[in-house]
């Protein structure tokens, strides 16, 4: 059975839904990051970047939630675009996994947790964020899934992130603009699956507060020594 390590971010989410949509026996692993439980040796044996999400699937481990979709689309073949498409799928996957996920993240930190506000940072990561999601936005423009025609794990991980678009953005009406990604994501939410992704986030109680202990755990580098 398939150990799952996860908690309520935008990349476990991705996996909570593959797992759901594919019927796949799995065992969810609370890994609760604000108490830094991804700091133990155990966990970092799974994952040495102490990061969610991770699996376990016998001998294999996977970091990286992206990687997992990939690893898990192609052990069960499903969720996966014609063979023709292959290539295309790999691209949006990777643009997702190096662009939009750090992006947005970036824009987050250094608008709400980074110790001093730096202009330039904020302007830069709220510019690319935004520019990230315009790509995906097009992209989406006469097509029913990233795809095509074709439910593919590259829609699981726009659905990871993407409701956290207006946050990120500090724009409440964001999906005024993102009109094909809300479009995509109203259809995804509506599967039996994304439920119970959903409620799978409820299923422990993670810590909220954000206090010293947490930001310790989470921003280790603004206790760190400056480094010269």
């Amino acid at each position: 059975m398939i150990e799952f390590f996860f908690n309520a971010a935008p990349n476990p989410l991705k996996v909570s839904l593959f797992l759901e949509e594919s019927g796949l026996e799995y065992r969810p692993v609370p890994i609760d990051t604000k108490r830094g439980d991804q700091h133990t040796d155990g966990f970092r044996a799974i994952n040495p970047n102490a990061k969610v999400p991770a699996i376990r699937d016998g001998e294999t481990t996977v970091f990286d939630s992206n990687a997992i979709l990939l690893y898990l689309a192609e052990k069960t073949g499903r969720f996966l675009p014609p063979a023709a498409q292959r290539g295309e799928m790999l691209s949006w996957l990777m643009f997702i996994a190096t662009g939009v996920g750090p992006y947005s993240g970036q824009a987050f930190h250094f608008r709400n947790m980074a110790p001093e506000q730096l202009p330039y940072a904020i302007k830069r990561y709220h510019f690319e964020t935004n520019r990230h999601w315009q790509i995906i936005d097009d992209r989406l423009k006469g097509r029913q899934y990233m795809m095509g025609d074709t439910y593919t794990i590259v829609d699981m991980a726009v659905w990871g992130w993407a409701p956290r678009i207006p946050f990120v953005l500090e724009e409440p009406d964001a999906f005024e603009r993102f009109t094909n990604i809300k479009r995509l994501l109203d259809k995804l939410d509506a599967r039996p699956a994304a439920t119970r992704a959903h409620a799978l986030s409820e299923t422990h109680v993670f810590q909220t507060e954000m206090d010293d202990t947490a930001m310790r755990n989470l921003y280790p580098q603004i206790f760190a020594p400056d480094v010269v």
